[in-house]
């Protein structure tokens, strides 16, 4: 399934769709699995395959935690790739979050190449912009990739119009400025955001940063079509007393998160 046949099938269903995020390699490669996939057992409609990265510019103190342990372990770009096979295998859309840094140094062409080949979807790219890279997206063009590109409370229409422009499969919508990491509040520029967003695309919006509970994702669900949560999905790996307990802790969240993302 691709992420628009996912998007298409929430619309379809009056909902929005749940997108959750975990890096591969926590708290081991095949755990990092396992989790993903009781997300998906557990109602997450598409999920974020974090690549380890040593300078996770917007990631907060959850994350990072999760990805330095990931990378001292010794987690690999190839093991990502065997973790979006892995998830791909189960029939949900599998996109990848990663910084710019690593494609780059792995090669655009060979990342899209192995990255399809492992039955990706397309990645999620914080911090590189549609206009700083020509060589990402005819890359993923070439592969059949979505080029998922991040706009923000401060970018400008035009700015806007320049990324959603690129951007395939669906935009990434920040609600707040700032790293990633739970909040009690959502920020009040998501909505506005999302409407100037939809102005120039007819792509999904997802918003994301800082949804941990069900009233969070109805509240963001009610005017996005897709709800981003990461940081309190990894949070429940961390506090975990054992990996079985961690899996079993990612299930339960993901099915709350589920239904909240139905609440009319």
């Amino acid at each position: 399934m691709t992420t628009s046949v996912a998007f298409e099938k929430a619309r379809a269903e009056g909902r929005a769709a749940l997108v959750g995020y975990l890096p591969a390699g926590y708290p081991s490669v095949d755990e990092s699995i396992a989790a993903l996939r009781a997300m998906i057992d557990a109602g997450v409609d598409i999920v974020e395959v974090g690549l380890p990265y040593s300078d996770p510019l917007i990631d907060g103190p959850v994350i990072q935690t999760a990805v330095d342990a990931a990378l001292r372990a010794g987690t690999t770009t190839t093991d990502v790739l065997r973790v979006v096979e892995a998830v791909a295998a189960t029939g949900a859309p599998a996109v990848v979050m990663s910084y710019w840094n690593p494609l780059d140094r792995y090669g655009a062409r060979a990342f899209a190449r192995d990255l399809a080949a492992a039955g990706g979807s397309g990645v999620i790219t914080p911090d590189l912009t549609p206009d700083a890279d020509d060589s990402w997206v005819p890359a993923a063009r070439e592969h059949g990739l979505d080029t998922v590109f991040l706009v923000a409370p401060s970018s400008t229409d035009e700015r806007i119009a320049m990324t959603t422009a690129a951007c395939r499969g669906f935009v990434y919508a920040t609600s707040v400025m700032g790293v990633t990491g739970t909040r009690e509040q959502v920020g009040d520029a998501a909505a506005g955001l999302v409407e100037r967003t939809r102005a120039t695309t007819e792509l999904p919006v997802a918003v994301g940063l800082g949804v941990s509970n069900a009233v969070q994702a109805t509240e963001i669900a009610a005017f996005a079509d897709g709800v981003v949560v990461g940081s309190a999905f990894v949070r429940r790996l961390l506090d975990a007393a054992d990996p079985a307990a961690g899996v079993a802790s990612v299930a339960a969240l993901a099915a709350d998160l589920a239904g909240g993302v139905r609440e009319r």
